[in-house]
């Protein structure tokens, strides 16, 4: 796998955060910013094929939106868990190999940790992971976060984010803790029950690299100096068990009254969909900025697909 896009892309396959370094984020995040509001043809005659094994709504359509404005085609297929070939036994390395005869690019979401990077090794054209199981990667999630945090606090360095919520289960997070990991006076608190707390391996992997990190169950008062607020969904489909479930998703709550307390300039994002952990009156909140953040992951999408197909 070759690493960190550049302005005569080397960038190949999209698989996990740690491929980029800060200088590639610069430059990923600049061609970001001049394509706001841009629609172009440099990857005309392009085609980009949208896999997804998972239901998707933000990152799927974000992905087929960004090649449109960038002048590509899209195929797509949704639901493939039922609509594929893997209904019918086929391996995901072979379904790999069939598209790599339609397409130039493949964005690909599947239920397995893993499942991404054993799709790059089979694949002559791009792999870009939209996520890979519960505890897997979502890498352009995580750009689109980090590009979020910047946009809105002017900044990169200096940064005390605390994550909300579902950390042992959810890709979201711990793609971007490992993002962070490239800056510098990054602080970090993770806030969640017991049951879900962030896993050891992100947690190795700040303190291999010098950052420092809390736990705690108590949100108002980890969120209190946080800069970032970054809320999750709990996620029924990843918590099999009724009553766990219930007794999860009424526990990290963010009211209109919670994020009046953070302080001034601070910024509350979430991945999206919500499920009532930010309420609706929230959204008027100086604060809030996930829907925003939609907007950010397109044009950070246009600049990942001009990138990987070597017109950055």
């Amino acid at each position: 796998m070759r690493h960190g896009p550049s302005q005569k892309s080397d960038m190949h396959h999209l698989v996990e955060t740690q491929q980029f370094t800060r200088e590639s984020l610069k430059e990923l995040f600049v061609l970001a910013d001049a394509l706001e509001g841009k629609r172009e043809e440099s990857l005309k005659g392009k085609i980009l094929a949208s896999l997804f094994y998972e239901p998707s709504t933000r990152t799927r359509l974000s992905f087929e939106s960004a090649m449109l404005r960038l002048g590509g085609e899209v195929i797509t297929m949704e639901n493939g868990r039922e609509s594929s070939s893997q209904s019918k036994g086929e391996t995901l390395e072979d379904s790999i190999k069939v598209i790599n005869r339609y397409a130039d690019i493949i964005v690909m979401r599947h239920a397995e940790v893993g499942s991404a990077a054993r799709a790059a090794v089979v694949s002559d054209v791009p792999i870009i992971n939209a996520g890979d199981g519960n505890m897997g990667q979502h890498p352009t999630q995580a750009l689109l976060d980090l590009y979020t945090i910047q946009r809105e606090l002017g900044r990169e360095d200096d940064i005390h984010v605390a994550f909300v919520g579902n950390l042992k289960y959810y890709r979201s997070p711990r793609s971007l803790a490992y993002l962070l990991s490239k800056y510098k006076n990054i602080r970090i608190t993770f806030i969640s029950s017991p049951e879900l707390r962030m896993a050891d391996d992100v947690k190795a992997h700040l303190k291999e690299n010098g950052v420092p990190f809390t736990e705690t169950e108590d949100m108002v008062a980890g969120i209190r100096d946080a800069d970032v607020v970054y809320q999750t969904r709990i996620a029924k489909e990843w918590i099999k068990n009724d009553v766990e479930y219930e007794k999860q998703r009424g526990r990290y709550i963010i009211t209109r009254a919670v994020a009046d307390s953070m302080k001034e300039g601070a910024i509350i994002i979430h991945p999206l969909p919500r499920v009532g952990e930010i309420e609706a009156e929230v959204d008027a909140s100086p604060h809030a900025v996930y829907f925003r953040q939609v907007g950010y992951g397109l044009i950070v999408r246009m600049a990942i697909l001009k990138t990987i197909l070597g017109n950055g």
